[in-house]
């Protein structure tokens, strides 16, 4: 190790003890930084020593454990996929912890720290090991980022639904699942210092085959290194480290994406920064020091009622997402992304074929919109809410009674919404997957949702909950600020489809935070409601809220619709639209407002849905080919199946509780999303 080597570690190690004097010296109570030195000289009363012991301390040490374990997990990471994005958080690993853990919760099993922290590593694992098989293990930046931020989507969904469901079992676990350093004794920091000391020393014994292994396969097993064992070695260690994180503080955001980027990037003055023996240690300090500055900056900020203050997993993934958008800027698309296989096979399907599927599916949404008229509470056929199609045709003629007219007009808007915004967000999806000729692309996870979200939180925080109409329109001018940044930031003398999708899952991972910093600062009373909504929820809306989605759908498909055939060709390339004349930029830019503005429609008529901007246009090139001509109209049936299904379950599957229709539609999503990313592995 060089001079220069040691001289950051040791400059980075003196930065790590400043940060832990300033942290110790914050908390709630009156003791300051002259009352611990009086401790440390042995003069100090009681009241600080418990203050010391029973708080300050161990806060600070589970920052210390978890920004060395993340740090050195995500260089772990990078190395082994030789992806400068992988990290735990890219990976699914701590959102497959946090399901783990808040399964463990709903199921009401209470497990010594030990079983915690394996709880965690089997639900980190089985995250890691299903993302890396599904994108193909070390296939390029994008696909595994996107791969990662869709399991990790689908798995905040279904522990989303946990939480809303299990409200009192799982209590806390919302501000816990976005990091959060308060500890109740010293015990599980201690005992996660020296599981993650240990494992940190035997990833260091790696090194030297890490570093063959960098040089590339043949090289290293030339040399006599079994590459597949230290693979299999390096991820369990990896995966081991994130979830003793997890154990000890919940999944913090970001901090194993950052440490190794900025360890990487210090190359300028630290020669040897390549080799693993400085990488692991110095991405390990740069983790320490970034979480305790986060916390730090975190319990500075207001808590109103949230005592603890908000989670330090907020600011790191604020951090976190700042870093991977500079990152993602210095990317440019290096070839095409092939297209799904099932849009492959399939050159074209016969025009009358195409005629009668969207018959079919016009029917078979006919009757999932009869369902959810007709269906009442839990499915009954006697309850009081059910409905027949008699009731339903004197609701139409004005002589209904007034149950029918009252239940009729609280179910009617609900169906409306579902239905338009699922083919809403279907026709988006088209269009998103065309322009980034990205097969995983989807308008949630290029920051669109995101943004709308956070136009809708920041609406309830500050002017309420009953103000629907004004969330509505929060929520879509979030949508076209989030977007504008993301184009903004990916512009470099060109939309780069690459750039523009890795910026887009920075933007996406911005808003979550800043939707988390708002709930817990500013609505903690208001968390489930603002949870429902987040997950799309059709609940309380009226005549009046879906008829702007309505103009919305009927204004932008026939945008769609004459854009059929460019669509079809910014799917290939960027050169063969031009040599036909295509003016690709402008073009590219209508048809992303166009995604935009159905996106943000649908965010403000019903929340944010998930996978059906994914689901439905691969469905629907499955069925009839990869012309847009005929996918167009298929894709946004069966979206506006999906969801209108998707409502009328949530509804009623386990009336009188209702399980928001975003949600339905992850649990369906997710298995279909997996299948895809195992069919386009390669």
């Amino acid at each position: 190790m060089s001079l220069r080597s040691l001289a950051s570690l040791l400059g980075l190690f003196l930065l790590a003890l400043v940060a832990s004097a300033v942290h110790l010296t914050q908390g709630t109570s009156t003791v300051g930084f002259a009352d611990l030195i009086d401790l440390l000289l042995g003069r100090g009363d009681q009241l600080t020593r418990d203050v010391f012991l029973g708080s300050r301390l161990p806060r600070l040490l589970a920052g210390l454990v978890v920004g060395l374990a993340v740090g050195v997990s995500g260089a772990l990471l990078q190395s082994i996929t030789r992806n400068p994005l992988a990290s735990p958080d890219t990976l699914a690993i701590n959102g497959g912890a946090w399901f783990a853990a808040t399964l463990v919760a709903v199921l009401g099993i209470s497990p010594p720290l030990f079983l915690q922290g394996s709880v965690a590593f089997l639900g980190g694992l089985a995250g890691a090991v299903l993302v890396l098989a599904l994108s193909g293990g070390a296939s390029g930046p994008a696909r595994l980022v996107l791969a990662g931020s869709a399991l990790a989507m689908a798995l905040g969904s279904l522990t989303g639904l946990l939480l809303l469901l299990f409200e009192d079992e799982t209590q806390s676990l919302f501000a816990w699942g976005n990091g959060n350093l308060v500890q109740i004794s010293i015990d599980a920091p201690a005992q996660g210092a020296v599981a993650v000391t240990v494992v940190v020393l035997v990833a260091m014994l790696l090194s030297r085959r890490l570093d063959l292994v960098g040089l590339g396969d043949d090289a290293a097993a030339s040399l006599g290194v079994n590459v597949r064992v230290v693979q299999l070695v390096a991820v369990l260690l990896s995966v081991l480290l994130a979830a003793l994180a997890v154990t000890v503080a919940g999944p913090m955001g970001f901090i194993g994406l950052c440490a190794p980027v900025l360890a990487r990037l210090s190359g300028a003055w630290i020669e040897d920064v390549h080799k693993h023996r400085v990488l692991l240690p110095l991405s390990g300090l740069i983790g320490i020091v970034l979480v305790v500055l986060a916390d730090v900056l975190m319990r500075l900020a207001p808590s109103k009622t949230f005592g603890p203050g908000v989670p330090t997993g907020v600011a790191t993934t604020l951090i976190g997402a700042v870093v991977l958008i500079g990152v993602a800027r210095t990317f440019r698309q290096g070839g095409t992304v092939p297209e799904a296989p099932s849009a492959r096979t399939r050159p074209g399907s016969p025009v009358r074929f195409t005629a009668l599927l969207v018959c079919v599916l016009v029917v078979l949404l006919a009757g999932a919109t009869a369902l959810g008229l007709l269906a009442g509470r839990g499915w009954t056929l006697t309850g009081e809410d059910t409905l027949l199609l008699g009731d339903v045709g004197n609701w139409l003629s004005g002589e209904a009674g007034p149950m029918v007219h009252y239940t009729l007009e609280e179910r009617t808007p609900r169906l409306l919404a579902a239905t338009f915004a699922g083919a809403a967000l279907a026709l988006a999806g088209c269009a998103t997957q065309a322009v980034c000729r990205n097969p995983l692309a989807e308008p949630g996870l290029l920051g669109v949702t995101a943004g709308a979200g956070v136009g809708a939180i920041v609406c309830i925080s500050f002017l309420g909950v009953s103000a629907l109409w004004t969330i509505n329109l929060a929520a879509l001018v979030g949508a076209a600020l989030a977007f504008a940044l993301v184009y903004a930031v990916s512009w470099r003398g060109g939309l780069d489809s690459l750039r523009l999708v890795l910026v887009g899952v920075g933007v996406a991972a911005l808003g979550q935070a800043i939707i988390a910093f708002t709930i817990i600062t500013f609505t903690p009373y208001d968390a489930q409601f603002a949870l429902t909504w987040l997950n799309g929820s059709t609940y309380g809306r009226t005549f009046d809220q879906v008829v702007p989605l309505i103009v919305v759908v009927l204004i932008a498909l026939p945008v769609l619709l004459r854009h059929r055939n460019d669509l079809d060709v910014m799917a290939l390339d960027d050169d063969t639209p031009r040599v036909l004349g295509l003016a690709l930029e402008r073009t590219r830019l209508v048809l992303l407002v166009t995604a935009v503005a159905l996106t943000a429609a649908s965010a403000a008529a019903i929340g944010l849905v998930v996978f059906t901007g994914l689901v439905a246009p691969h469905a629907a090139r499955a069925l009839v080919g990869s012309r847009h001509v005929r996918v167009l109209p298929v894709a946004m049936l069966l979206g506006a199946l999906m969801v209108s299904l998707a409502d009328t379950l949530g509804r009623n599957v386990i009336a009188p509780d209702q399980v928001p229709a975003g949600m339905v539609t992850a649990l369906v999503g997710a298995p279909y999303f997996v299948w895809l990313l195992w069919r386009t592995r390669s």
